[in-house]
């Protein structure tokens, strides 16, 4: 049943929130140990909002627009008094003592939360391996990654574990994982979804957004969390946008941009799959124009030296006197270093130590401020095209989900996964992945629409109209 269903069913007391809890805690319980999706399941927590859910409905009061439906978080998003390690030993055993906001309009619209999924460490990854606890395996076949960085909360919905999850997304963190288990994701645009609560990887790239089965479902998802936040400086001061009442607008007499450089270097049949999606939105009344924006080929470059840069300042916090795990030393510095070694894994040191250097004395102009200028230049090709039509495509991946260990030993080609989703967070807009066809064995392709800051309703009516053409 898909969420806004569900949510109908238990408002008009069809369905108990009780009920459907149990539905999902019996999908987590079967298959949870295999596949390694929720890092925390919180019981109590989740019976007693669903209790209250139902409390809700029997005096006539109406829970909201998702009352009932099981959510999945991703482990990097603050539950006051719940676990949360962004999957990382550093962070093992902490308990926030604050909530994210996204996570209370959650509860706030009668959604009840079930736990915490895997994630990459920190959010760095593409595949959920760098994961401090184990990968997440995907739920369509095991024996291959389910992307990432939010690949616990992509499989948490693939596998009918919960119908709506969240994760975060940095570089392509929720649309790479959704095209690779064969789900929706959207990237909002920057500031639309507040980030407070978030444990930042790189603050002006991450956002957060929905998973979901499909598009409407998503688009829900995305207007509960939605909308001005005093507690994020970098919220946009305007309230959530009007999404699902748009899913039907169609896409008669838009101009849709097919980008070769989103497509350059993709398997054959994710290249033939992305085709079809033009031809498709071609049918439904649209114009597609073929575009070539070469700045999106720096994009890659660019953000491995902006993203690196601000996790080194993000996770100097991590030093063992404030907060989180300490390993014991006789003195202070000596005491940093064995806290560090020991809590961050390999990717994470990896990334800290790229971007440490890249702000260094005299390489700073070089390398970060060289990328800055990258970025703008990035903006501004993405501007233009704009100019020229309403809403680019692409692939969201450049493959079907690999085989586990096949890109671990070579973090170029793990992160060369990422090359056609980062350019949009460089650029701070928006984007969606949808599923459309299949390719190697079977398994799912992810087509990517991209759009202008505040357009998720033009992109997402888009998204619906290849949901139904697949």
């Amino acid at each position: 049943m898909s969420a806004i269903d569900l949510a109908a069913s238990v408002r008009r007391g069809e369905v108990t929130a009780t009920d459907a809890l149990a539905t999902a805690l019996r999908a987590i319980d079967a298959r949870n140990d295999e596949l390694n999706v929720f890092l925390h399941v919180d019981r109590d927590g989740a019976e007693a909002r669903a209790r209250a859910v139902d409390d809700a409905v029997a005096s006539g009061r109406d829970p909201g627009p998702l009352a009932g439906v099981p959510v999945a978080l991703k482990d990097n998003l603050c539950t006051r008094g719940v676990p949360t390690t962004a999957s990382s030993r550093i962070l093992e055993g902490w308990r926030p003592p604050y909530t994210a906001t996204v996570v209370e309009r959650l509860v706030a619209a009668g959604a009840v939360p079930v736990g915490k999924t895997n994630l990459d460490e920190f959010a760095m990854g593409s595949s959920t391996e760098t994961s401090a606890f184990g990968p997440t395996r995907n739920p369509l076949d095991p024996e291959r990654v389910p992307g990432g960085s939010s690949g616990g909360s992509a499989a948490a919905v693939a596998a009918g574990m919960a119908p709506l999850a969240l994760g975060s997304d940095t570089g392509g963190s929720i649309r790479q994982p959704a095209a690779l288990c064969g789900i929706v994701g959207v990237k909002p645009t920057y500031g639309l979804v507040s980030r407070y609560g978030l444990i930042a990887f790189a603050s002006s790239l991450d956002q957060i957004g929905p998973f979901a089965t499909s598009v409407a479902d998503a688009a829900l998802c995305l207007e509960v969390i939605a909308g001005h936040d005093p507690r994020d400086t970098t919220s946009l001061p305007e309230p959530a946008p009007a999404l699902v009442d748009h899913l039907d607008d169609g896409v008669a007499g838009r101009r849709v941009g097919l980008v070769s450089e989103l497509v350059e270097g993709a398997d054959a049949d994710v290249v033939a799959q992305v085709e079809r999606a033009a031809a498709a939105l071609e049918a439904a009344g649209a114009q597609v124009v073929r575009l070539s924006i070469p700045e999106l080929r720096l994009g890659l470059s660019a953000y491995y030296l902006i993203a690196p840069a601000e996790a080194s300042s993000n996770l100097a916090r991590y030093d063992g006197v404030r907060y989180g795990r300490r390993v014991a030393a006789d003195e202070l510095g000596a005491m940093n270093e064995a806290t560090r070694t020991l809590g961050f894994g390999d990717e994470v040191k990896r990334r800290i130590m790229l971007g440490t250097y890249a702000l260094s004395a005299g390489y700073y102009d070089a390398y970060y401020g060289q990328a800055l200028k990258v970025r703008t230049r990035m903006i501004e090709a993405f501007r233009r095209a704009y100019e020229q039509v309403d809403v680019l495509l692409g692939a969201t991946a450049p493959s079907v989900a690999f085989r586990f260990g096949e890109k671990t030993a070579n973090p170029l080609a793990m992160y060369l996964s990422d090359v056609f989703t980062i350019p949009t967070n460089l650029a701070g807009e928006a984007a969606v992945s949808v599923p459309f066809g299949t390719g190697e064995a079977g398994l799912p392709i992810g087509v990517q629409l991209l759009g202008p800051g505040r357009s998720e309703a033009r992109l997402l009516a888009a998204a619906r109209v290849l949901e139904v053409a697949s």
